[in-house]
Order: structure tokens, then C-alpha cells, then sequence
């Protein structure tokens, strides 16, 4: 016995070694025909670009399995991202199959295992995935088919461990990220439809729509039966049972990938859960308020989701979510009354993704506090012309619920009781609203924040809306006398409107308020208002009377104090502040008395009046009105450029801010009469402005203005008006006389844009001219655009390197022809589609007489006739034609030219020149 038990000894671990030798030296011996047909196999069945540093074949790194190890693994993904890692691990591994190798000859891919890698699937706005570089048998070369029997993918089981997913859809919206991902599948992979049995664990994952949080650091299990057809790149999920933290969750469904996105059928629910177990799921703040709160009662949750998603034929799934409550209690933090009997249904629809067929049903809402209790019945269809139907009652104390609930964020007290009785549609075109009848009442009412230490006290709200025909005449808003006291400051409004379509209003208001201080009670993160405000006004009498000039019949009265108020308009890229300003009501005029303020550098005086505030105010086609004597030590106006978002370049990038043309209200008929010491615009400096300002219907109109512009009187009109964002029209006439050149071409960039050859010019000249055209989001001229003419009028000017008149001077020998001196020549211009045309005209250089007519553009093209008069008397003249650039013109003999290309504008162009006469 002993010795059969040696022998079997020996013989059992004389195999064990022999197998273990053969696992050891098997890699060493053959490992070129498993190598070369495994990278073989890659380049002909991905079409993304693979890379690894080396290949070693083991039956250790998986033991007990035969495995061919990539080091240094990446893989780039396909079009639009082939630039981009789809994957990437320190190692992938792919077990090989020894059965069909020994007896088959065949190296058959059975399964994969991946360990601390990134896995980086990215889909672009249009549907088009970078995952997509499987080719399938079907679609693969002849000759890769030839060799598929040496070389296949039959996969049995996929393991993944400890990897960083990221799935970024832009077509969608949809962000999803899982670290610490762990993923066993198994299954007949081999199978064109086969059953994949999956456990999955991850440690933090992340979902986000839209770029808002809806899953944040959870943490998830999921057992999976998933029936995949690989022929179709289809997936249905049979059995699947998922747990976010506590919250457990079952979900059915198909997903097919489509060549432009995706068909999708699901169904996720979790039903009779724990009401607690829901918090678990929801972001962390939630997680950490559920520490200190004891809930109770059940829920039930169903989210669908089905149709087709694609994006580049705006095809959209529809979605569906529904949440039961039953029996449910809340009470954070030991309240002394908690909030009992929660009892909620609640069901949304949206088909289509449209937000036009948005159905929200809040079929029951109900939770006591105490004797105290809130309820409520709400459901909408649509967006834009919503159909409502909301009860809304309560009566509630608001600190016990603020309590119960463990409200952090602010602080409450005080007394609501509310009846709210709303049904019908909500349509602005046809002045409808549903019809409703509304109470509420607030008492003892106080409010604090944690944005500031002092809170709001003492409010008293009490107001009444009715409207039993849902039509605008037949509105009725009435607040009751509404107080509230602000740091020792009290407040006091009362308010009755009637009517909208002509509104009946008797509203008073008399108070102190730190719009900065009472603005930080409600802060928000990236906004800011600050400033000072003193009323004591009286408003009362219709809308009609103030349209229609019925002043007598109107009661408007009180002041208005405001002092160091900072606001913000559409129209405006920077804060208006005003620095000090009264106003007084008086009927339908407000008046302006030593209004200060201040924008960006720029600084304003301004005294005045507006009319037909009311029907501004009230209404969306009242046209304001006013008159208003302004004046300015300095004004800014490239401050005044309007802001437009640019592009988004990546997901994660911010806009880019683009410069945009200045924008003008087209709700206002207000005009200036305007004194400004300085005024700077881009590179142009003005003093002494003087002139009539109006603006009236989006237009601006400027006339008998008159100036200082380097060293010279101007007197101008000019009109402008914006068009789009960044498009804008002007007119301007502008006559100035004896300015110095060269101080023109040194200070003001559009004169060294529009008369380059003025760079070497010395002297005085003069101009009369008119021109109209458009301007970019750069407030500067689109040269095709221009239309206009005028006169150029030379009184003594050295033209000093003048580069024509030298390249003339040197083409016909007359040294004399070189840097000219001109005097009281008068040069005739006409501009039309990027061409300038010069009228004939003639000058004296030395005894010469030449003289010029023909053709420039604004991109420094040529198209000159010369004839130069020869001394004594200029009757015989030598013809010449000049052409080429401003910067290389061409002189020859000869009268015959063609005629330059001219330019239309046309909407949307944008025209620089490069080089201009």
C-alpha cells in the first residue's frame, strides 16, 4: 500500500510538473503563429488605429488560461475622433482557444480581459460615434475573408476590472462617467444571438443631462440577462437588477445601434421601495440631509423610454416618468412636528422630446404638519400656450414646516393660508389666461438667508387675483396694504390693477431700500445689484387716458430718489450706474432732475422729462418719450459695442465673447440735445460736441452737430441704425476745412484705411463729402457696401515718397515729376461697389500740366489715365496708363485701360483691404 501511494505520489505530481513545463515552454516554443495571427486578425477587422508596446503569451496571467498579452494598449477610435482614445490599459489580454489550436490549427479569440484601463466613447452632435471600428465579416476585405477560418472571435467571457468609463453623447445631452467599474460577462459570445449573463459593480458613477447633475458619486450593482444579436448590433435587456445605493431598480428594454444613432425601448422602475432608499439615490446633499432625517412610507418610480434617436433627421424618443408616494413622513432633525400623511402622484410625459407636448400631471399632492396642511391638484399641457388646471390650498405655519422638512437654505416663518383656483389656456396672442380666482395671505412673515445675516421681518402680504372669463379685460390684481421692514427700514405698498387690455391701476408706495443689501438676501452666484432707493409715490388712473392725452383725468404724483443704483440691459455689455437722480411723477411724465451716471469711463449730466410712461410700463407697444438736455466731460463709445456669444468649440470650453454693433431699443422716441467736452471713439478723438441727438424707432439721428477733430472744425450729420447683431447701417456728411494731413493719417485709422498715399503727404487740405454703407461687428465699414462722394480739396500739400508720381517720374525721366508740391487743386470723387472714380483734374508740377481721371478700388487696384503736359504751355502731352497696386503701380504709354472689377455687396459679406489709394 505504502508503495502504490509513493507511486501514485510521483506519477500525480510528475504530471502536474510535465503540464506545468509544457504551460511554460508552449509560449517559448510556438509563440509566432498565435502572435502574428492575433495582429493579423486586428488589422483586418478594426479600423480604428491600434498601437501596443509589446505581445507576450502566458498561461500565468490568467491561469489557467492561455492568454496573449498587449502591454501599452490604445486603440484610436473611428471618424469623427480617429485622433482620439477609444481605449487604452497597461495590458489587455485575449485568452486563446486550445481546442480548435491543437485540433484545428485555428487561433480562435474566446476571451478578453481588461485591467486599469480608460474606456472614452464619445458621440458628436450629429449621431456620429467614435466606437464604430468593428468591421463585421460581411463588410471585411476578400482577403480578409479568405483567412477569417485561420483567425475568429468567438468570445466566452469578458472581464474588466478597476476602469474609468466616460460616455459623452453631444447629440444627446448625455454624460456619463464610472470609476472603480468592475464587469464580468459570460456567454456563447460565439453565437450571432446569444444570452450575455453580466455583474457589474461600480464605485462612483456620475450620470449628467444637459449639464445637470441627475447621479453623483453613486455607487451601483447590477446582476444582467442580455440578449445581444451581434448581426444586428441589437441588445435586449430580459432580466436586470440594479441597486443605486440603497435603492433597488429593475429595468427591460432593447437598445439597437443604428448607423446615425440609436432605437431605443426601455422601462426602469423600482416599486414598493422604501421612500428613504430614494434619497440614497438622489445627489449628494440629499444624501447628507437623509443623516439626520427619519423618513418613512413607500414609493413607486417608473421611468420609459421609447422611439428612435436621430440626430441628424431630428428624430427624438418619447419619455415618460411617473412617482407614487404612499404614507409618507418626514422629520429632519427631531422636529417636534413632523410632516405626516405625505401622499403624492405624479406623471410627465414628453413625446417626441417636444417640449410643446409637455403633459405634466400632479394628480394629487397632500402632507400635514401638524393641524396644519397643504394640498394640491396640477396639470399642464404644452409650453408655449400652456392648458392649465391647478387647486391649490393651504394652510400652514411656515416654521413647523421649515423644520419638519429641514429646509437649510433659508429661514421662514409666519402664517400662509392660500385658495387658488386656476383652469383654462394661456395664450399672450390672443390675450388669454386661464380663468382663476387666488387668494393669499401672509402674516407675521419673516425671511433670512444665508447670503446675509439680517433677515426681512414683519411681512405682511394680502392680495386677491380674479378672472372668471380667462380674457385680459376681465383681470382684477389686488394687494391689500403689503409691508415688510428691512433693516429698521419699513416699506409700504398698495396696489389695484383691473383690466389689462386698457388697465385701470391706483397703486402707492412709500419706503427706504438698500437694493444692495436687500439683494443679498437673495443672492445668486454671478450676479450682482447694489444701490439705493427713497419712494414716496401715488399712481392712479388708465391706460387709455395716458395713451390718449387725458392727462386731467390722471393722479400720478410723488418722488423717486435713487442713488448709486448699478442695472443691466440687453442692450448694454457694461452696468449703467446711477450715481444720484431725482424723479418726479407728474400725470404721465416722469422729470429728470440732475441725473448723474456713469457707464464704464463715460459720464453723463442729464435733465428732462419722459412721457407716456404709463403705457411704456404697462404695455409691450408703448413707445417711450422724452426730452432731455445732456451733457458729458468724457464718453466712451467703443464701451458701448454690444456683446454677442460666439461658438462653442468643445463641450467643456466657454463661449467666446464677440465684439457686436451698437443696438438700439426700438421702443423709444427720445431726443438730446447734446454737449460733450471729449468723446472717443476706437482711435478718434472729438472735443467740443455739440449737436441734436434723436432716437426714435431703433434709428439715431445726429444733426447741426459740429466739433473739434485734430485741430480742425467739423460739422457733420449722420444717421445709423442697427440691422442684426453684428451688421449696422450708417449716413454720414461731414465737411471739414484746413486740417493737417498727416496729423489725420496719424490719428485717425479710417482716414490712413481709406487715403494710404496721404502716409508721406505734408500740408492742409479740406473735405466735403457724403457716404452710406454698412458696418461690422467691429463698428468699422464694409467697403463693397459704400456708396457716396464728395470733394477732396487740396490747399498746399508736399507729397513727399508719393509713390506714383515717383514710379511716373522715373518712367518718363523727369526728375522734376518727383515728390510734387500741390495747391489748389479740387479732386471730384464718386464711390460704388469697392470702386472709387476720379473725376479729370489737372495741377502744376515744375512747368508740367498733368492731368488724371480713372478708377481705384478699395483693395489698392489701379485703373489711371495721365496725361502729362509738357512745358511751357502743357499742349503737347505724352498719354500714360497706370495700373498694377498702390504699392507697385505700373506706368506705360498708351490711353486704352480695362476697366477694374467692382464688387457688390452683398448680405453677410466682410471686406478688409489689404491695401487702398
Amino acid at each position: 500500500m505504502k508503495r502504490l501511494i509513493v507511486k501514485s505520489l510521483k506519477i500525480f505530481f510528475g504530471t502536474i510538473g510535465a503540464l506545468l513545463l509544457a504551460m511554460y515552454l508552449f509560449p517559448i516554443l510556438f509563440p509566432g503563429k498565435i502572435e502574428q495571427e492575433v495582429k493579423d486578425f486586428a488589422n483586418r477587422r478594426l479600423k480604428g488605429e491600434l498601437n501596443f508596446k509589446e505581445a507576450q503569451l502566458s498561461f500565468f496571467s490568467h491561469f489557467p488560461y492561455l492568454t496573449l498579452s498587449l502591454t501599452k494598449f490604445d486603440l484610436k477610435g473611428s471618424a469623427p475622433y480617429r485622433n482620439e482614445t477609444l481605449v487604452s490599459a497597461d495590458e489587455i489580454a485575449f485568452g486563446i482557444n486550445l481546442k480548435t489550436l491543437f485540433f484545428d490549427g485555428a487561433v480562435s479569440i474566446d476571451k478578453i480581459y481588461l485591467d486599469q484601463a480608460l474606456i472614452n466613447v464619445k458621440v458628436d452632435k450629429n449621431g456620429n460615434a467614435n466606437y464604430n471600428v468593428y468591421v463585421s465579416e460581411d463588410k471585411a476585405p476578400k482577403d480578409a475573408k479568405e483567412k477569417s477560418e485561420d483567425t475568429s472571435l468567438k468570445l466566452e467571457r469578458i472581464s474588466i476590472e478597476n476602469t474609468h468609463l466616460s460616455f459623452n453623447d453631444q447629440s444627446t445631452g448625455i454624460q456619463i462617467k464610472a470609476k472603480g467599474f468592475n464587469y464580468l460577462g459570460k456567454g456563447d459570445l460565439d453565437k450571432a444571438i446569444f444570452d450575455l449573463d453580466t455583474e457589474a459593480a461600480i464605485e462612483d458613477f456620475s450620470f449628467s443631462f444637459k449639464g445637470e447633475n441627475y447621479l453623483k458619486n453613486k455607487k451601483v450593482n447590477a446582476e444582467l440577462i442580455t440578449k445581444i444579436n451581434t448581426n444586428s448590433l441589437s441588445f435586449i435587456f430580459e432580466e436586470n437588477n440594479l441597486k443605486i445605493n440603497k435603492l433597488p431598480i429593475d429595468f427591460v428594454g432593447k437598445l439597437d445601434f443604428l448607423s446615425n444613432g440609436y432605437d431605443l425601448d426601455f422601462k426602469i422602475e423600482s416599486l414598493d421601495s422604501p421612500l428613504a432608499d430614494f434619497f440614497t439615490a438622489l445627489p449628494p446633499a440629499y444624501v447628507t440631509w437623509l443623516d439626520k432625517t427619519q423618513v418613512e412610507g413607500q414609493t413607486d418610480l417608473v421611468f420609459t423610454l421609447k422611439g428612435k434617436y436621430i440626430a441628424s433627421t431630428q428624430t427624438n424618443p418619447d419619455i415618460g416618468f411617473q412617482m407614487k408616494i404612499r404614507e409618507g413622513e418626514i422629520n429632519h432633525n427631531k422636529a417636534p412636528v413632523a410632516a405626516s400623511n405625505i401622499f403624492f402622484n405624479f406623471e410627465t410625459r414628453l413625446p417626441e422630446l417636444n417640449p410643446d407636448k409637455l403633459e405634466v400631471n400632479i394628480d394629487s399632492l397632500f402632507f400635514n404638519v401638524g393641524s396644519d396642511y397643504a394640498k394640491a391638484i396640477i396639470k399642464t399641457k404644452g409650453l408655449k400656450q400652456p392648458n392649465v388646471k391647478a387647486v391649490i390650498r393651504s394652510k400652514m405655519d411656515l416654521a413647523k414646516m421649515n423644520r419638519a422638512l429641514g429646509i437649510t437654505a433659508f429661514q421662514v416663518r409666519g402664517t400662509l393660508l392660500s385658495d387658488i383656483v386656476a383652469q383654462g389656456t394661456y395664450d399672450a396672442s390672443r390675450n388669454q389666461i386661464p380663468a382663476i380666482k387666488a387668494k393669499l395671505k401672509l402674516t407675521k412673515g419673516y425671511l433670512k438667508t444665508s447670503h446675509y445675516p439680517n433677515p426681512i421681518t414683519n411681512i405682511h402680504v394680502e392680495s386677491t387675483l380674479t378672472d372668471a372669463s380667462g380674457q385680459l379685460k376681465d383681470l382684477k390684481v389686488n394687494i391689500h396694504p403689503a409691508s415688510f421692514v428691512f433693516e429698521k427700514n419699513p416699506v409700504y405698498v398698495k396696489a389695484k390693477l383691473q383690466n389689462l387690455d386698457n388697465v385701470q391701476y391706483a397703486i402707492q408706495a412709500k419706503g427706504v431700500l438698500d437694493i444692495g443689501r436687500i439683494y443679498k438676501v437673495f443672492s445668486q452666484k454671478g450676479l450682482g445689484v447694489k444701490g439705493y432707493v427713497k419712494a414716496n409715490v401715488r399712481l392712479k388712473g388708465t391706460q387709455n387716458d395716458a395713451v390718449n392725452g387725458n392727462y386731467a383725468k390722471l393722479q400720478n404724483s410723488g418722488t423717486l430718489y435713487l442713488r448709486d443704483i448699478a442695472t443691466t440691459s440687453t442692450y448694454l455689455p457694461k452696468p449703467f450706474v446711477i450715481k444720484e437722480g431725482k424723479f418726479s411723477f407728474v400725470q404721465d411724465q416722469m422729470q429728470f432732475q440732475n441725473f448723474k451716471a456713469t457707464y464704464g469711463q463715460s459720464n453723463f449730466l442729464m435733465n428732462g422729462q419722459l412721457r407716456n410712461v404709463i403705457d411704456f410700463v404697462l404695455s409691450t407697444t408703448g413707445v417711450l418719450k422724452g426730452d432731455f438736455e445732456l451733457s458729458s466731460r468724457f464718453l466712451n463709445a467703443d464701451e458701448f459695442l454690444s456683446e454677442k456669444q460666439g461658438s462653442v468649440s468643445t463641450a467643456t470650453s466657454p463661449q467666446a465673447i464677440e465684439k457686436g454693433v451698437i443696438v438700439l431699443p426700438k421702443n423709444m422716441d427720445l431726443y438730446f440735445k447734446a454737449q460733450l467736452d471729449e468723446l472717443k471713439f476706437q482711435d478718434l478723438k472729438v472735443n467740443d460736441l455739440q449737436g441734436k441727438l434723436a432716437l426714435k424707432n431703433g434709428q439715431l439721428q445726429l444733426r447741426d452737430a459740429a466739433a473739434e477733430i485734430i485741430g480742425c472744425q467739423v460739422k457733420m450729420q449722420a444717421d445709423y441704425a442697427d440691422e442684426t447683431p453684428s451688421r449696422a447701417a450708417f449716413d454720414l456728411k461731414v465737411k471739414a476745412t484746413d486740417f493737417d494731413v498727416q496729423r489725420a493719417y496719424k490719428e485717425v485709422k479710417l482716414f490712413r484705411e481709406m487715403v494710404t498715399a496721404a502716409e508721406s503727404a505734408q500740408g492742409i487740405i479740406g473735405l466735403d463729402y457724403a457716404i452710406q454703407g454698412k458696418l461690422n461687428d467691429q463698428m468699422m465699414p464694409i467697403f463693397p457696401s459704400l456708396k457716396g462722394g464728395g470733394v477732396l480739396s487740396v490747399k498746399k500739400v508736399k507729397m513727399k515718397g508719393f509713390k506714383l508720381m515717383n514710379v511716373v517720374s522715373r518712367s518718363t525721366g523727369k526728375d522734376k515729376l518727383k515728390d510734387p508740391d500741390l495747391s489748389k487743386v479740387d479732386i471730384k470723387t464718386k464711390i460704388n461697389n469697392n470702386i472709387i472714380t476720379i473725376e479729370r483734374f489737372k495741377f502744376r508740377v515744375a512747368g508740367f500740366r498733368p492731368r488724371i481721371e480713372g478708377t481705384t478700388s478699395f483693395d489698392g487696384r489701379l485703373n489711371l489715365k495721365m496725361r502729362l503736359g509738357l512745358p511751357p504751355l502743357g499742349i503737347i502731352g505724352i498719354p500714360l496708363k497706370i495700373t498694377g497696386t498702390q504699392e507697385n503701380p505700373r506706368v506705360r504709354l498708351g490711353k486704352q485701360t480695362e476697366d477694374l472689377e467692382e464688387t457688390e455687396y452683398q448680405e453677410g459679406m466682410e471686406i478688409t483691404p489689404t491695401a487702398t489709394p
